[in-house]
């Protein structure tokens, strides 16, 4: 009997020159964290972004956030600023410095992060302990947050802005490229993102002297020495030139990749808005969205979990959107500011499949599930 393929929420999608750039490590046995690969994947990123940004080649977009706290000086008993709405790995590294997280809610427009709730929090926490260290902001879902907005309150508190932007290679606003937007940036290369390493993310930042610092910290620290004199400590964060030759490699087809989520999203768009129960998250003008994950909000938590669950029963992945930090367990007793926004996304929200490799038939094949439920 046959059965149905699996249609994952966001797979891997290999161009196939990344092979070419592996075969090379292999060949002249750069297999090591360090290499050409890797200088070539830093400098391909850079192009992109624009050549006055330097790149840091990373093991995660977690280790990059938390290099990013480390060249901020944030420490114990400092407060960072960080979006609730969002994956974990966005407020864990705040953490690992022995600081505390605030978590601010989101606005409607974007889902992203307030900048009305950013200035009352920042405010509060200056009358009340003292001006936080940074803001973690990110660009949800690959839509771009309000970053004019957000900047400007920084620049009034004279706060550095950590910008999250692991899930937005490829999206712009007003027509600068996500990942050039702050102070320093991160990207993520997780097996389910737009591009992928595997497993890597990037440090990215105008400046030569904290790109250099953050490659010294990623690679244990080792001071300049003919043995292992360590003045500081380090960490293991350095992507390894195998990985990066990947990255090489899909670095060559990003532009398709950011052109097929956009098409996800503009079927989804097309065959589901005529259900009154499901709408979509519209681009604000001068915003646009790499569409890594399209998403819908639903009228309910019950319409939500009617379609999760007949998209599961056909072996169809889906996700509810990111419970917010705020509500986590590990996260309950820290302050928040808060507005209702993202625990309303939460209960009504679903990420529909959007890996770029999704055939016309599978989006048929989810279409036809979601009108049936509905």
């Amino acid at each position: 009997m046959l059965t149905k393929t699996k249609i994952y929420l966001s797979s891997p999608h290999m161009g196939g020159s990344e092979q070419k750039f592996v075969d090379e490590a292999f060949r002249t046995n750069w297999i090591s964290p360090l290499g050409p690969n890797v200088d070539g994947f830093e400098e391909d990123l850079r192009q992109y972004l624009g050549n006055n940004k330097y790149v840091a080649a990373l093991s995660s977009g977690t280790a990059a956030i938390h290099l990013a706290l480390q060249l901020l000086n944030v420490s114990k008993g400092d407060e960072v600023m960080c979006q609730s709405f969002t994956f974990s790995a966005s407020a864990n590294p705040i953490m690992y410095q022995g600081a505390t997280p605030v978590f601010i809610d989101s606005e409607s427009d974007t889902w992203n992060m307030s900048p009305e709730l950013l200035e009352v929090a920042i405010k509060d926490r200056i009358e009340k302990y003292k001006k936080p260290k940074a803001i973690i902001a990110v660009h949800l879902y690959g839509m771009p947050y309000k970053a004019n907005e957000i900047n400007a309150i920084a620049e009034k508190y004279e706060i550095p802005v950590i910008e999250d932007s692991a899930e937005a290679l490829g999206s712009t606003y007003f027509g600068k490229t996500c990942g050039t937007l702050s102070d320093i940036a991160i990207l993520s290369f997780n097996g389910n993102k737009i591009i992928t390493t595997s497993g890597g993310g990037a440090l990215i930042t105008n400046d030569l002297e904290l790109k250099n610092k953050a490659v010294f910290l990623s690679t244990q620290a080792r001071d300049k020495a003919p043995h292992y004199e360590h003045s500081t400590v380090g960490f293991n964060y350095r992507m390894s030139n195998v990985l990066a030759g990947i990255g090489r490699g899909q670095m060559e087809v990003l532009d398709d990749r950011v052109k097929a989520r956009r098409e996800n999203y503009n079927f989804y768009k097309t065959n589901l808005s005529n259900i009154d129960s499901i709408s979509f998250l519209e681009e604000p003008e001068g915003f646009f969205s790499n569409r890594w994950i399209t998403c819908i909000k639903t009228d309910s938590y019950e319409t939500r979990e009617a379609i999760r669950h007949a998209l599961l029963e056909d072996d169809v992945e889906s996700r509810p959107l990111w419970k917010p930090m705020h509500v986590q367990p590990v996260y309950k007793d820290c302050l928040n500011f808060t507005n209702g926004i993202s625990e309303d996304l939460f209960d009504k929200g679903l990420c529909l499949p959007s890996g770029s490799d999704l055939s016309q038939d599978d989006l048929n094949r989810i279409i036809n599930l979601i009108t049936k439920t509905l």
